[in-house]
């Protein structure tokens, strides 16, 4: 389940008022969420989160969903 912290921070990122996130979401079925701003949401979910991802953290993220469980274990 996708946290509303992440969502918020998704979807202020690319400008949209809502879109329905769901764990299965891939990047190219949200409207603006392209390679450049791919990483400038990375950055964003790091800010909102206090966290920092490598490299290697996120190369293997395929979702939403594969998102916030990397956040969970930052976090965690």
């Amino acid at each position: 389940m996708i946290s509303p912290e992440l969502k918020k921070a998704i979807l202020d990122q690319l400008r949209l008022d809502d879109f329905d996130l769901r764990d299965e979401t891939t990047a190219d079925q949200v409207p603006g969420w392209d390679s450049l701003s791919h990483v400038q949401i990375l950055t964003a979910v790091e800010n909102a989160f206090g966290i920092r991802f490598r490299g290697l953290d996120v190369l293997g993220l395929r979702n939403v969903g594969d998102l916030q469980a990397l956040v969970d274990r930052k976090k965690g």
